[in-house]
């Protein structure tokens, strides 16, 4: 409850706004991703309706006074170098019918890589869990959430959704977002 406060108190304060239909459960792809504050506006977002994203964060940045609001704002640790057991433990707190997201910024988003790394669409392949797109824009000072869908496989045609939906959105640094492409497109 205090958490649903301090958001729709904050993004009151900021003169954001909150639009899209709130998804209850999935694997949350940030974007574009291209500042922290994009996240830290998601999250806030979440918070506003009453679910905690349990956002992947790289475990380096758990240190001093970081790592401690990382963890109270549902950040969880990650070992980029084996990331499996970490992900399976967080799927194990996702059975039941509590609303759950994991979120993932989908790397490749802010650095100007040719293509996404394909994290979320792998973990929303392998659970069953739909992949539900949030987004930012900064210019019209918008944050929300986007279509929430099951991935079908044809990774092309999943990907066009992202793309489409992305086609008109930019976060806080619109020259630094790189479209929406996986590898696994060809």
């Amino acid at each position: 409850m205090l958490r649903r406060r301090i958001a729709g108190l904050v993004l009151r304060a900021v003169r954001w706004k909150a639009v899209g239909e709130v998804p209850r459960r999935g694997v949350l792809v940030g974007a574009p991703h291209t500042s922290n504050w994009d996240w830290v506006l998601t999250m806030l977002l979440a918070w506003r309706y009453g679910i905690t994203i349990r956002l992947l964060v790289k475990q380096e940045l758990f240190v001093g006074p970081l790592g401690w609001l990382l963890r109270r704002t549902g950040a969880v640790e990650l070992d980029r170098r084996n990331p499996a057991t970490t992900i399976k433990q967080l799927l194990a707190e996702s059975e039941g019918d509590d609303p759950w997201l994991i979120g993932i910024a989908a790397e490749g988003t802010r650095s100007r890589g040719e293509y996404w790394k394909s994290g979320f669409y792998r973990i929303a392949q392998q659970t069953g869990l739909p992949v539900t797109l949030a987004f930012l824009d900064a210019p019209s000072r918008t944050v929300g959430w986007g279509p929430t869908f099951h991935v079908t496989g044809d990774v092309s045609a999943d990907m066009d959704v992202l793309r489409e939906f992305y086609a008109d959105k930019t976060g806080f640094k619109p020259e630094a977002f790189t479209p929406p492409r996986l590898r696994e497109e060809g």
